[in-house]
Parts: structure tokens; sequence; C-alpha cells
């Protein structure tokens, strides 16, 4: 059961993240834009991506609800296969919780890291944990094609 410990800990990380960002830094304010890499920045996103859909919280909500019930059916179902599928639906899980509490929580997502070398959209660790649960699910069916393809 430590695939629970990688959700708290991404959920606990997140949480605790955002909740110092809007106690220290004024909203629309950045800390640290100087350096040529990353900045935080108090932003709110009623949306995805790019303020993608934003306002459509039903729709956030929808699938919030079918990403982490699917993810933790398959999790639990095949927590035995790889590591890479396990941590990659955890982090995947706590991801999608993460962003899921803010948006209950706030009717909008916390974000804070801006990067400074490149037009990208401000993000969160939910976002991050996201991003790398994804590459480690790709990476577990990558391995398992190839596996399959040499026996």
């Amino acid at each position: 059961m430590w695939f629970l410990l990688i959700i708290a800990i991404v959920i606990g990380l997140d949480q605790w993240l955002k909740f110092w960002v809007t106690e220290h830094i004024g909203y629309g304010e950045t800390l640290f834009d100087n350096n040529p890499i990353l900045s935080l920045t108090n932003i709110h996103n009623e949306g995805a991506a790019w303020s993608i859909l934003e306002g459509k919280m039903w729709f956030f909500y929808l699938v919030t609800f079918l990403t982490v019930g699917a993810t933790s059916f398959i999790l639990i179902k095949y927590r035995y296969e790889s590591k890479w599928l396990t941590i990659g639906l955890s982090l995947i899980i706590g991801g999608a919780l993460g962003n899921f509490i803010d948006r209950l929580r706030l009717n909008y997502v916390v974000d804070m890291f801006q990067t400074n070398f490149m037009n990208f959209p401000i993000f969160n660790i939910a976002d991050v944990a996201l991003t790398i649960g994804v590459i480690c699910v790709f990476i577990y069916i990558m391995l398992d094609d190839a596996l399959e393809m040499v026996g």
C-alpha cells in the first residue's frame, strides 16, 4: 500500500505550497522574477492549462471523478504489475486530487511556477505530479510493448 503514501505526499506538498504562496505572495505578484529559469507567481486558474475551459467547474469535477475512479481501479488491480505503472498512477491520482481540492474549496486552482525562459502556462505541484505520472505510465506501456516484441 506504499502507493497511498505517494498520493498523500503529492496532495500534502501541493496543498502546503499553495497555502504558502497565497499567504506570502500577493495575487498577481512574482517572487524571484530576476531568475532566468523559474519564478513564483500567485495566480488563480479557473480552467486548465492556458485557461482552457475557464469557468467550466462541472466539467473538471466530472473529469476528476472519472479519472480518479478509473485510475484507482487500474492501480488496485495491477499494483504488482510494474513500479512504473504503480508510481505513475499514484502520481496521477495525487495530482488530480490536489487540484480537485482547490476547485472544491476555492472554485479555482492556485498556480505558482512560472518558467522565465519560455512562454508556458504557470503551473503547480499537482500539475507536475500529473505530468510525471503520465510519463511513467507511458514508459510502462513502451517497456511492456518492447518485452512483448522480444518475447
